[in-house]
């Protein structure tokens, strides 16, 4: 709940934002969506940082339908991210085992904030404050995007349960900049 000390009226985050909402619901915005759900309009399946800065919808000019986003950390590929997409694949290889099939693309970004948990101090922190494991923190942070991007392509590409019929490739987002630069292709 936020509070502007000089109003002493509490409101809600998302309160804020409902009237958007309402307005949206009155477009047809919400009527443009693919007709198997796991098999989005552009054929993208997005793996992303939860930074703000770093709206895929945005910078890449998607509309609702066109992608399927992944949020996380860092944009790192978690064990979460795997089992999704394995999941999706299965359906696919399942109720559509012709295709269209899709592309996985992983997109970290400059000055990303999980680089904090490469300071040793702050990471050892959390982690006794919250029980997480210290080394499962350090292994998440994005101190060095082209290291990591191409690092969780590698994982995906080796995930033993994600159909080979699915490309990946890996980008970095220049948050200074607004440009998209492909690491792997």
């Amino acid at each position: 709940v936020l509070e502007n000390p000089t109003i002493r009226r509490t409101v809600s985050a998302i309160e804020s934002v409902i009237d958007r909402n309402r307005q949206f619901a009155r477009t047809a915005a919400k009527d443009r969506v693919p007709a198997l759900p796991f098999l989005p309009l552009k054929g993208l399946y997005i793996v992303t940082c939860i930074d703000p800065r770093v709206d895929p919808a945005l910078f890449l000019e998607l509309e609702m339908g066109d992608a399927i986003v992944a949020r996380g950390v860092g944009g790192r590929v978690t064990d979460e991210v795997v089992r999704d997409l394995t999941y999706i694949s299965h359906l696919v290889q399942t109720k559509t085992p012709d295709g269209p099939w899709f592309e996985v693309a992983v997109i970290h970004h400059t000055d990303c904030g999980s680089a904090l948990l490469a300071e040793p101090h702050f990471r050892k922190d959390f982690a006794k404050s919250t029980g997480f494991d210290e080394a499962g923190l350090e292994a998440t942070a994005v101190t060095d995007p082209d290291t990591t991007v191409r690092a969780d392509v590698a994982r995906l590409l080796s995930a033993p349960h994600l159909s080979s019929r699915i490309k990946v490739t890996g980008h970095i987002y220049d948050v200074k900049c607004g440009l998209l630069r492909t690491v792997v292709e």
